[in-house]
């Protein structure tokens, strides 16, 4: 099946949410949303997910899935937010809890932080097949960039998260806790296994000058030009340019606030005593 794609840009984090269905007034399915996020006050918006909304509501769509790729370190989920407007259920892969216990202890964060993902309301097994009204999807586990890291085939189109950038750009990053370059490679060839037609939907993009942001390749384009991941490149060689690139790469801007956000499905923490919710900002801690 040929799903019909929407692809929307934020270029503040370079990030693309999908709103992925089959027809006018079909289910859909809304990978990756954003909820907006000013690191200079605290502040949260909407302005992004809202264009979703808008989407779905013109499209006449309804929601059965807010699916993410994984735990993102750029942005904040807005999954919350569109489940509340629009329903859906919100659901990432069963290695959440690798990742939810890690950063639990590196944000000491208390026990009222559960480690056993049920701060989504599904978690998919690697190769679980899963509807979108008369669409059929699979769940791939990728990790590599993060333990955590899920694909989702959905008729003749992968959207791959942080797997795989566009060919010009190359591959994820493997320096965050439990990532590892050598599972990158791995989940990397696991995907350009597939058919070479199959078309490949990006979580982001970070375009350099000579073109503008773009979101989707083909299985054949990335074997045939990605700089990282061509044909022809070794595990070897991959994990030696993955393993220097990324002790030259800094922190992402909104790692801290997303990623305690994030593993908890997108909702802040309890409001303390003032009415007030906050997040921590380790110091030295990465």
């Amino acid at each position: 099946m040929t799903p019909q794609i929407e692809a929307f840009y934020d270029p503040v984090t370079g990030t693309f949410t999908y709103v992925v269905y089959a027809a006018e007034g079909s289910a859909c399915a809304v990978i990756d949303p954003v909820l907006d996020y000013d690191p200079k006050s605290g502040h949260t918006s909407t302005g992004s997910a809202e264009r979703v909304v808008a989407f779905v509501r013109q499209h006449g769509l309804r929601v059965e899935w807010l699916l993410e790729t994984h735990a993102h370190a750029d942005h904040v989920s807005a999954a919350p937010f569109l489940k509340e407007a629009l329903g859906g259920k919100i659901a990432i892969g069963e290695s959440i809890r690798i990742v939810q216990t890690a950063f639990r202890r590196i944000f000491n964060l208390g026990e009222d932080m559960h480690t056993d993902g049920r701060q989504f309301d599904h978690l998919f097994a690697s190769g679980e097949h899963f509807s979108i009204g008369e669409l059929s999807g699979e769940a791939l586990h990728v990790p590599g960039h993060t333990p955590a890291d899920m694909a989702y085939r959905i008729g003749n189109a992968v959207f791959v998260g942080d797997t795989l950038f566009m060919p010009d750009v190359g591959s994820a990053r493997c320096d965050f806790p439990g990532g590892d370059a050598n599972t990158l490679y791995a989940s990397a060839r696991k995907l350009l296994a597939l058919p070479p037609e199959t078309r490949l939907c990006m979580c982001h993009d970070y375009p350099p000058p000579s073109r503008g942001p773009n979101w989707q390749t083909s299985v054949a384009e990335q074997r045939r030009s990605n700089i990282h991941l061509h044909d022809g490149v070794s595990q070897e060689a991959f994990v030696a340019m993955r393993t220097a690139r990324d002790r030259t790469l800094g922190m992402p801007t909104l790692i801290l606030p997303a990623i305690q956000l994030n593993i908890r499905a997108g909702m802040p923490p309890e409001p303390e005593a003032n009415g007030v919710r906050y997040l921590k900002i380790p110091l030295n801690a990465f």
